[in-house]
């Protein structure tokens, strides 16, 4: 594989939390499920770490991030001030079809929810923020949102919050109406709000599992990858 699909997989995986906190990234264990040199593996890392999806620890090597409620405050106060001023921004400049692209996301969120599929509704939830800073199309916006946001997928993933699925979908709609409506306060109220609801939900009690394994999160991501760039080479 090229360095940039290793770092499209690996950049996915830490983003979405599917990997539990404190893992290591080990450089040959990497280089074995990518088929590549340890040197390639190496750079992706540093890449990742430059990035702060992952952390570089001096002599040890790069580790996943470890969740921690004690620093998710400060992580979930500095989500609210800058996706307070993503929403004030974009209740202003959202085009037509930048709205119908959300309605469509939130209508995608209610129905993962309705099917009861838990996992696609966490995937689609992270999203909405991501596409959010997406649309304000500033590069330093959407580098700072997208490292806030996957410290906190870290703490929804790893602390118990599935009873508020429904709350939060609900949430992402008032968002989504107040900017469709370009009502800047409310957007920005909501978005606050929404955000610190979602704190509140995360219990200070860990989850037991420890969920699936470092290669079978790659190769599932590898494979996902490999069957778009099939369909994509089919369609055309």
């Amino acid at each position: 594989m090229r360095e940039d699909e290793i770092y499209a997989v690996l950049s996915r995986v830490l983003r979405t939390g599917d990997l539990p906190g404190g893992i290591k990234l080990g450089e040959h264990r990497l280089a074995e499920i990518f088929g590549v040199s340890r040197e390639r593996t190496r750079k992706v890392l540093h890449r990742l770490g430059h990035e702060r999806l992952l952390e570089i620890v001096k002599n040890r090597g790069a580790f996943t991030i470890a969740p921690d409620l004690r620093e998710g405050h400060m992580v979930y106060e500095a989500r609210r001030i800058l996706e307070s001023g993503m929403a004030a921004h974009l209740a202003d400049s959202l085009t037509q079809a930048q709205i119908e692209r959300l309605r469509e996301h939130v209508d995608a969120e209610a129905e993962a929810l309705r099917q009861g599929d838990q996992p696609t509704w966490q995937k689609l939830s992270a999203e909405f923020h991501y596409l959010l800073a997406e649309m304000t199309e500033n590069p330093l916006v959407q580098r700072q949102a997208q490292e806030l946001i996957s410290r906190t997928l870290m703490l929804v993933k790893r602390y118990e919050t599935n009873a508020g699925s429904a709350c939060g979908c609900d949430e992402h709609r008032a968002i989504f109406r107040a900017l469709s409506m370009r009502e800047r306060g409310k957007a920005v109220k909501a978005m606050a709000t929404h955000l610190s609801l979602v704190e509140t939900r995360l219990r200070p009690i860990l989850c037991e599992d420890a969920g699936p394994s470092l290669e079978e999160v790659l190769r599932k991501e590898i494979d996902a990858r490999r069957g778009v760039d099939a369909g994509l080479v089919a369609a055309s």
